[in-house]
């Protein structure tokens, strides 16, 4: 069996995982219980829009150190946000390019000063990646890529208390394509799915993906939580992917855009299904604003976030934000001369507020 990251390691400097009063549940570096309450989507590029005005060179003096300092820790902290996501954020979303904002740096998330988790870019598999054809998993170049990853990023946060784990691929296309990359197809025929022999070949396909992933990550940072890919619920997920995955992972992470019910009940199946913690990695609700665009809905994020604390399997809940809004996701808490939407971060931090209390119910379990 594959060494896992966190309690399984039995180390007491790393965020964990454990079974407490019932529940599944991170654990920090000093034995805290935690459930993971985080933004994702934080890129300071919407400050330097022309008409944004002269913040990014007056107020913040060119520095993105004096930015996730001074503006985005503190207001993350205020809004009851406990930890960071996936950072990147969508700045192109066009029918032929579809691109994001670079990761942050290690530097960086020590600027931040606040829990996160990393995506690895082992895999440009990404349900919305148009440009890039997939790669051979059994390939001698597909190793050789993974463990250059591991040494660029993992070797460098491997020490790093503040990381809560990495994930992999944000909505992988093992059995499902979207309009702008259907030319490269799935990475499987889900039509093979229907014989014993195509089922077998899926599982060994995963099985060398997960492995090789899981080894290269190991071969540097024997500690960290492994998050994963991200599945997108509203895609097809084959159950000979999860199978696979579960001796390579430690918690299932899903991006899942849907009602509160709908968020719960899939997360505790694939819980169940996985007997393995489950993280709602990126999801929300949105509202349509007037004259164009869109904003978090207040009474969505509130009713996600409490139904989720009912799934016992759950370990937390990250917002598919931004930080700031750019005319790509058109939606922020935050806009592009830094005006708050009080409506929104009223309502979520009053709700992250109540979660946070409702974890220090389980710390004298």
């Amino acid at each position: 069996m594959p060494r896992l990251g966190g309690s399984a390691s039995g180390k007491k400097n790393f965020f964990s995982l454990t079974q407490r009063a019932g529940r599944s549940w991170f654990v920090t570096p000093d034995g805290a219980p935690f459930f993971s309450i985080a933004l994702n989507h934080i890129d300071d590029a919407p400050l330097r829009y022309p008409e944004a005005g002269n913040a990014w060179e007056k107020k913040y003096r060119n520095s993105r150190e004096r930015w996730l300092k001074d503006a985005v820790a503190p207001d993350l902290r205020a809004w009851g946000f406990n930890s960071v996501g996936w950072t990147q954020e969508v700045v192109v979303r066009g029918e032929k390019i579809h691109r994001h904002s670079p990761p942050f740096t290690f530097e960086e998330y020590q600027w931040l000063g606040l829990p996160y988790c990393h995506l690895l870019p082992f895999s440009e598999i990404h349900q919305w990646e148009f440009e890039t054809r997939l790669p051979d998993f059994f390939s001698k170049d597909f190793e050789d890529w993974c463990d250059y990853v591991a040494r660029t990023h993992c070797a460098r946060m491997a020490g790093d208390p503040k990381l809560i784990g990495y994930f992999y691929s944000d909505c992988p296309v093992w059995i499902h394509t979207r309009p702008g990359n259907a030319w490269k197809g799935p990475l499987f025929d889900p039509t093979k799915l229907k014989t014993d022999a195509g089922r077998a070949e899926l599982t060994k396909l995963a099985t060398r993906y997960y492995q090789v992933t899981h080894d290269a990550v190991r071969r540097y940072d024997p500690h960290h939580l492994i998050l994963g890919d991200r599945y997108e619920v509203n895609a097809p997920i084959a159950d000979e992917v999860l199978a696979a995955a579960k001796p390579f992972v430690d918690v299932f992470s899903f991006q899942h855009f849907g009602e509160p019910a709908k968020v719960k009940a899939d997360l505790a199946r694939f819980h169940e299904q996985t007997g393995k913690p489950v993280l709602y990695a990126d999801g929300c609700r949105q509202l349509k604003v007037a004259g164009g665009g869109q904003r978090q809905d207040p009474a969505g994020y509130a009713e996600i976030l409490a139904a989720l604390r009912d799934v016992h399997g759950c370990v937390g809940m990250h917002l598919c934000g931004a930080y700031l809004r750019n005319r790509t996701r058109q939606r922020g808490l935050r806009d592009e001369q830094e005006r708050p939407d009080a409506e929104a971060i009223a309502a979520i931090t009053k709700a992250n507020h109540e979660t946070a209390e409702w974890v220090r119910g389980f710390s004298a379990h």
